[in-house]
């Protein structure tokens, strides 16, 4: 092993990292110049909800599985073992109830962006509460996101003018202006069908190149079996810690439930995942996407995961981190790459190809993501255009937030590691208060457009409060990039302000510092809970929405449903027998499932709208 760390790209490696950036920029020209051309806002913002459910399901699963989660999962179970791993068993209620609740819903009210729920079921200023929050996430995500890469490649040896130390040649401002430029051009030009189609073309690259590096890593440690004793010998298989204090930072409790919201939140409510399940062909299609986007992350996070044991099973407790080969953890695997692959000509650029595709997929649909809000949220309804001029405005504002992407990069890199590790917990942070904003409106018929206001300012008080509290109590300490899953792939450094992996009972904080200690992976509940708690006082303190007020269809009958489902369970016989007669009610007197007793079929206690109703976003003016 070099002590100085220099590691070197040959020309076969830049080839296929030049490759990538050449089949992406083609996708996007292919779909801009094909089909419709992307004449239509309906076209560049939703595909013409034409898309099947696997380049669906593929583009999902891509959208968070970030270039964090492809450094930082495999250095977590380097350092910590397979406890991580849990954090699988989340992805089941945390796809399911998106599948039977939030997509339903969305889809049958012919959403554009998904805040044109909150103005359905609140008010517009709600509306405009939840746009500009999202817009404020996804601009420090997509700096992060974009920056992230090009991180990992910079060792930061500045005392030796050396600007890269383990891919040399690689200029890192060069390396964020390509991915930045690269990224915007296809996304402005080829639109939704562009990002989905490149997602899916970078999930492959992304899965063959760590499966090449595994693969070889076996290989190089001895074998399977002589890999497996290594690992097992040195305890990096773990159990399942079933300790419930909130405060550990990983155990089945804090990754199987903590998860389940954290999921919710980028799953469920998350404007650019829910975009791609509005730009499927039929709900069922939407939902079926949904439903293969599980597999798709279980093999995501098995892959992060073996490559931390391989890494383990090559370097065993000689991290080169400790050995000060290298200056964080987030250079870990990268230097495995380079280190381990060195003498496999491709490899290594392969794999960096597989960084990068993270990271493109990441910040198109972010780009996406934020045209779309921006034009159908804060342009369009103030004011009146054509359609061409409207598409053209959209296309504009990719183009913009490309080049914000690169601006905020620039800002992450005049950020010390510990101010860079904060930016990426915001994002975190911010999930879980607009996560229990939609939810305080679709499960609860009450709550009213102030207790939503306050309620999500509540909620990103406590956020920031618990979060930004928790980061500064620990300055002192040392800061390491700590990983989350392929769903959540920026909250994951996060994990820094966490505490220690176990904390003694008689070490255990108290009072505000327990608070400042809770769990990364609980933060999405907290932040959720405080938002939903604080909307129900305030609107029963100014006067709960009556059911009459409630728009048609902005409402799950949680009740209906429960007592349907408990009544099928208690007499499976029922479906046999024929069904009773219903009487005609009014579609305005409905309330989304809270009907009066005398009235309502079958259907509608069952759905919020029915698939053909007409949805009220469709009484809005058009472009």
């Amino acid at each position: 092993m070099d002590p100085t760390g220099q590691k070197y790209f040959t020309i076969i490696d830049y080839v296929i990292f030049a490759l990538l950036l050449v089949a992406s920029m083609a996708i996007g020209l292919y779909y801009a110049f094909t089909g419709g051309r992307q004449r239509t806002t309906q076209e560049f913002m939703y595909a013409d909800r034409s898309m099947k459910c696997l380049p669906l399901s593929l583009s999902l699963m891509a959208t968070f599985q970030s270039a964090v989660a492809i450094i930082g999962t495999p250095a977590e179970v380097y350092a910590n073992g397979t406890q991580y791993w849990f954090i699988g068993c989340s992805y089941i209620l945390g796809l399911l109830i998106p599948a039977h609740i939030f997509i339903p819903l969305f889809y049958r009210l012919h959403l554009t962006s998904v805040y044109q729920y909150l103005e359905l079921r609140f008010c517009k200023a709600v509306r405009i509460c939840g746009t500009v929050t999202f817009i404020f996430q996804m601009v420090i995500y997509m700096g992060v996101g974009i920056y992230t890469p090009a991180l990992a490649l910079n060792a930061g040896n500045v005392t030796n003018n050396i600007c890269l130390s383990l891919v040399t040649g690689f200029h890192l401002w060069g390396a964020v202006l390509a991915t930045g430029l690269v990224c915007t051009l296809y996304t402005a030009l080829g639109g939704l069908k562009a990002v989905v189609w490149t997602d899916v073309f970078q999930t492959v690259v992304m899965f063959t190149g760590q499966l090449a590096v595994i693969i070889v890593g076996v290989h190089q440690a001895g074998g399977l079996s002589d890999a497996w004793v290594k690992v097992r010998d040195g305890g990096r298989i773990s159990g399942i810690d079933l300790n419930p204090d909130p405060t550990v930072r990983h155990t089945f409790w804090t990754l199987g439930v903590g998860g389940v919201f954290l999921m919710l939140s980028l799953y469920g409510v998350n404007q650019a995942q829910v975009q791609r399940y509005l730009s499927s062909r039929t709900e069922k299609e939407a939902v079926m996407s949904c439903y293969m986007v599980f597999p798709c992350l279980q093999v995501a996070l098995m892959l992060s995961c073996l490559m931390g044991l391989v890494m383990y099973a090559c370097y065993g407790n000689n991290s080169p981190l400790e050995q000060q080969y290298i200056t964080s953890k987030d250079q870990m695997v990268l230097y495995f790459v380079m280190d381990m692959l060195q003498n496999f000509p491709g490899l290594p650029g392969l794999f960096v190809a597989c960084l990068f595709s993270a990271s493109l997929s990441t910040i198109s649909s972010a780009f996406n993501s934020l045209a779309t809000v921006t034009m159908v949220d804060l342009i369009k309804p103030h004011y009146s255009m054509t359609e061409a001029r409207a598409t053209l405005l959209s296309k504009m504002l990719a183009l913009s937030y490309g080049i914000i992407c690169v601006a905020m990069a620039y800002l992450v890199h005049l950020m010390n590691s510990s101010v860079l590790q904060a930016a990426l917990s915001i994002f975190g942070m911010v999930g879980g208060p607009l996560l229990g904003l939609f939810c305080l409106g679709i499960f609860f018929p009450c709550a009213n457009s102030i207790g939503a206001v306050i309620g999500l300012a509540a909620g990103l008080v406590m956020s920031f409060w618990v979060g930004i509290g928790g980061f500064l109590s620990r300055m002192p300490s040392s800061v390491q990039v700590l990983p989350l899953n392929s769903t959540n792939t920026v909250p994951a450094a996060s994990g820094n302000i966490t505490g220690p992996a176990v904390i003694d009972a008689a070490s255990r904080p108290v009072g505000l510092n327990g608070l400042y200690s809770l769990s990364y992976m609980w933060y999405s509940a907290l932040n959720s809970s405080t938002v939903v708690l604080i909307g129900l006082v305030i609107s029963f303190m100014t006067g709960p929405t009556k059911g009459a007020d409630v728009a048609s269809g902005t409402v799950y009958p949680v009740m209906r449903t429960a007592q349907s489902l408990l009544h099928k369970l208690v007499k499976p016989s029922a479906c046999c027998t024929s069904p009773p007669e219903h009487t005609q009610i009014d579609g305005h007197k409905e309330m989304n499932g809270n009907i009066k007793e005398d009235a309502g079929t079958e259907e509608e206690t069952e759905t919020f709208l029915t698939s053909n109703a007409v949805s009220p976003v469709e009484h809005e003016t058009s472009v």
